[in-house]
């Protein structure tokens, strides 16, 4: 089973306008946002993600259609040898509750 989420990505890196010496004025770094579908037993770790929310607050470079109240998550994935991480819409307790509702199960004692 695969839950889908909206993920946070880089549409374009910033950089200084002008001569190579960086002498220029600073472009912002632009986001954007695309759905993304991700097996739960593949998630290693899950974090908040506040620094990236503050840098993108202090540019301006929210992704259009989103609210600058809205929290952002990072997950880590497991692929073999090598991780993968990602940042995902919505706090950490709201992704984790998502990622793992149908796995909480009852203990009876």
């Amino acid at each position: 089973m695969v839950i889908k989420f909206a993920e946070l990505y880089v549409q374009s890196r910033g950089k200084k306008k002008g001569c190579t010496s960086c002498k220029g004025t600073t472009i912002p770094t632009k986001y954007g946002l695309r759905e993304v579908f991700i097996n739960p037993t593949h998630v290693v770790c899950i974090r908040p993600e506040d620094t990236l929310k503050n840098k993108m607050l202090t540019e301006g470079a929210y992704p259009d259609g989103l609210h600058e109240e809205q929290g952002f998550t990072r997950l880590y994935l497991n692929k073999g040898q090598v991780g993968l991480d990602m940042v995902v819409v919505g706090s950490a307790e709201t992704v984790e509750s998502k990622l793992f509702e149908s796995q909480k199960k009852l203990l009876r004692g």
